[in-house]
């Protein structure tokens, strides 16, 4: 049982509005249990034992999410380890983030299912940031499009397979990006909607007819919109001109002014709802990394003059971001886009996305996952259900 706690004198973003000079109480069972003005806060009775908390003025917004993640601080998934899964979601907690899915890259398929068991074997043992489950990153991907992904792993469609990383994930798979192209990609999206997994498309050089085939059977998402899939052209507005034009189609982002100019973000969320826009950060291995060799997947890493991991031997090849998702965070931001419509995309969309039912959100009974932000968006503290598990308050 948690110790209940009251934070008061807060700027509380629940996901759908901004709320000022309000309260927000947790219960013993790290439950959102209400969340009021502060003018009715003395009308309230709480447990003898609560803690009040004055977080003079600062943000309150549901915990972070990052729902596309390779590594961090040294630790990555495919270092097919309980141990390195852990030691993302420690290092992870220290930059806002309550909860995570480790991404899996394509790789040989018995490497794909070490990196799954070792997924799983650390869930429920984290002391940071919760694992809610497994993002495979293909294997079903184009091979005109694999750009970081390990080109020996790259399958044509295979429902076998399928079913074999499905098993091997114990329930606990979530979403796979696929090539929507590819031929078969019908049968195994119709099984993957059985499954109840979400299908991403993603490395994908696909027509705009392709994507509308896609989506017709439940390829109804996009992995790193704009990055690794058919650009627009205007004889054929590819993947990147499908996900545009298809209002109910979700999307990735990744916003860290390198892999997308901040132009081209701005455009998206004029053209889409913000509600079918994922900010995630692709972040690798070496992320935050302090010491030893930088790799990513196996190869050598290095930063790019624009902050983004490349390949030491090919520099041109882009390897993925070292974004922290309360960077994105600041700096879509400082893009003008508001407080409200960039917590949807950094807590609230994914939550619901991949069916997440009490999270992503500040509104009672919910779990309380809760990032602390000053009015500078520094970040302050962390609760994951109801725990204050990092604490800069003053």
């Amino acid at each position: 049982m948690n110790t209940p706690i009251v934070l008061t004198n807060s700027t509380i973003i629940t996901g759908f509005a901004q709320l000022e000079n309000c309260a927000l109480a947790i219960d013993e069972n790290g439950l959102i249990s209400d969340i009021f003005n502060m003018n009715r806060l003395e009308q309230k009775s709480f447990p003898s034992n609560t803690i009040r908390i004055d977080l003079q003025g600062d943000y309150i917004i549901p915990g972070l999410f990052d729902s596309h993640i390779h590594g961090f601080g040294g630790y990555g998934t495919e270092d097919c380890s309980v141990d390195s899964i852990l030691g993302m979601s420690e290092r992870l907690a220290d930059y806002g983030v309550s909860s995570f899915m480790p991404t899996i890259y394509t790789n040989l398929p018995e490497d794909m299912v070490r990196a799954e068991k070792a997924i799983i074997g650390a869930m429920g043992k984290e002391k940071g940031a919760r694992i809610m489950g497994i993002n495979l990153e293909g294997p079903f991907i184009s091979p005109e499009k694999i750009n970081a992904q390990n080109p020996e792993g790259v399958q044509p469609v295979n429902c076998e397979l399928f079913e074999r990383l499905v098993k091997a994930g114990e329930g606990h798979v979530i979403c796979m990006t696929v090539a929507p192209e590819l031929k078969g990609m019908r049968e195994l999206a119709l099984l993957a909607r059985r499954e109840n997994i979400v299908l991403l498309a993603g490395h994908t050089n696909a027509t705009y007819e392709n994507m509308v085939e896609g989506i017709q059977c439940g390829i109804l998402h996009a992995t790193h919109m704009f990055n690794a899939m058919s650009p627009l052209h205007h004889r054929n507005p590819g993947a990147v001109g499908a996900v545009l034009i298809e209002q109910n189609m979700d999307c990735e982002i990744i916003c860290d002014g390198v892999h997308v100019h901040p132009e081209l973000v701005k455009l998206l969320l004029r053209e889409k709802p913000v509600s079918h826009v994922v900010m995630i950060t692709d972040a690798l291995k070496p992320t935050k990394q302090t010491s030893g060799k930088l790799e990513a997947n196996g190869i050598e890493a290095t930063m790019s003059p624009q902050g983004a991991w490349v390949s030491a031997k090919n520099p041109d090849l882009l390897l993925g971001s070292a974004l922290t998702l309360l960077k994105a965070l600041k700096n879509v931001v400082s893009w003008g886009v508001s407080m409200q419509d960039v917590v949807q995309m950094t807590s609230t969309n994914p939550a619901r996305i991949y069916g997440f039912r009490n999270q992503g959100m500040l509104i009672p009974d919910y779990r309380a996952d809760l990032t602390i932000l000053d009015k500078e968006l520094q970040f302050k503290g962390l609760f994951v259900g109801g725990k204050l598990i990092r604490d800069r308050l003053d």
